[in-house]
């Protein structure tokens, strides 16, 4: 199976060509580009950099979210476009739990976060089962930094928060490595590979990104019905 996977949870960009499991050409951004501009132009360069067409995509795999606006959008959409036209499935992962997909063996419980602006977070909290596999505790939260590193007091924490937040945290918590700080686009193919396996789909038409928290304009119109 040729499978293409896309991750946009900011305003840059990661993409990778599997076949199956295995990954076969990847690339991320150059710093200052956007994927609004360049993503579409990386995808077809990196088709053509393994002789592949559009056409020969069977799968689509994309990060839905939580993540920037802007990102999120432009990942979404175009995945969308692509899986249509080139007739492949496609399967959409949540950040955190991409996130939680790449952790170092070590880890067994760990509560992972993304920067919510305000100085808040939206954060998850993970298992390890004996299978080795994450399983999630309860549904994603939008935490105070300070409380986030408070309530998960026995887990590791990580996430890309952790590179604007980390020196406002208490010195005795544990971070896992900075390297697993970002989402892995690898990861990620081999992550919507094993659930195709196991018979998970996403429906093309009702996929919606997944944001960190309301727009700017949805939260003044919400404040504005509160108040009559």
């Amino acid at each position: 199976m040729k499978i293409l996977a896309i991750e946009t949870i900011d305003v840059s960009a990661s993409a990778a060509l599997l076949e199956n499991d295995t990954v076969v050409a990847s690339q991320t951004l150059l710093p200052g580009q956007r994927s609004a501009q360049y993503l579409a132009p990386m995808v077809r360069d990196l088709l053509a950099s393994v002789n592949w067409k559009a056409n020969d995509i069977q799968l689509v795999g994309v990060v839905q979210g939580p993540g920037s606006f802007t990102g999120l959008r432009v990942g979404i959409a175009f995945a969308k476009v692509f899986a249509y036209a080139a007739e492949a499935e496609i399967i959409a992962v949540n950040t955190l739990d991409l996130l939680a997909e790449n952790l170092p063996e070590e880890v067994k419980k760990v509560s992972i976060a993304l920067d919510a602006q305000r100085g808040q977070v939206i954060a998850r909290n993970f298992n390890r089962n004996e299978a080795g596999f994450w399983v999630p505790e309860g549904e994603m939260k939008m935490l105070e930094l300070d409380d986030w590193a408070e309530l998960s007091e026995g887990s590791w924490l990580a996430g890309p928060v952790l590179a604007q937040k980390r020196k406002y945290l208490p010195e005795n918590i544990r971070t896992v490595p900075e390297e697993f700080w970002l989402p892995s686009i690898e990861a990620l193919g081999k992550n919507v590979f094993r659930k195709y396996q196991e018979g998970e789909r996403t429906d093309l038409w009702n996929l919606l990104p997944i944001y960190s928290r309301p727009a700017a304009a949805e939260e003044r119109r919400m404040e504005a019905l509160k108040k009559g």
